[in-house]
């Protein structure tokens, strides 16, 4: 998949913008580490980068709940994502936790893929209480390549589509889907469309 670059008729390479998205517990995050590594493996100049919210792993490394895990680089927002590509050679950026970046990652990945890289977003597009998770849905809609996992509903075992918020105690705001809470299987439950309770 990396090894073919795409040229357009003035010999100019165009990158790609991939989005691995779904709810909590669907692997995003080891697909993104599974095309991270093939990468590697390529010998292709790769950066990983997850956003500075999401410590549940510990600083540097990007790390899903199956226990893979990859050095990364832990940005704040948006504008020191760009600062830590500006000038360098890449063949892929690799985003993960990319719904915490807000709007402002759409343009940036953009001109990034534009300018000759394979960027993969990784990141939940739905939000606990089942609505659309920007700016992933953004980002899907731009992607040439979009992969939507789905997780195993805790209730009766079918795909699920949807995470719900199962604990409220140790939280800000339940009411405001974008709160930037980051938690696991303590916190919330991966739920089909049958039992997913949006009034929680």
């Amino acid at each position: 998949m990396f090894g073919l670059r795409l040229w357009d008729m003035h010999g100019t390479f165009h990158g790609r913008l991939q989005v691995v998205c779904g709810p909590m517990f669907a692997g995003k995050s080891e697909e993104l580490l599974r095309r991270v590594r093939r990468a590697q493996l390529a010998g292709l100049a790769v950066e990983v980068v997850t956003h500075a919210l999401d410590e549940r792993h510990g600083a540097g490394q990007v790390a899903s709940h199956s226990g893979l895990s990859v050095p990364s680089h832990s940005v704040p927002d948006v504008a020191s994502l760009v600062r830590l590509i500006r000038g360098r050679e890449l063949d892929l950026l690799a985003i993960d936790e990319a719904q915490f970046f807000g709007l402002d990652l759409v343009p940036a990945v953009g001109e990034t893929a534009l300018a000759g890289v394979t960027v993969v977003v990784a990141g939940l597009c739905v939000t606990f209480d089942g609505r659309p998770f920007e700016p992933l849905p953004a980002l899907m809609a731009l992607a040439e390549d979009v992969t939507k996992l789905t997780a195993v509903c805790a209730v009766c075992g079918d795909d699920a589509a949807f995470h719900q918020r199962v604990r409220d105690d140790d939280v800000g705001d339940a009411s405001v889907p974008t709160a930037a809470h980051v938690g696991g299987v303590e916190s919330y439950q991966a739920r089909c469309r049958r039992h997913f309770d949006v009034r929680r």
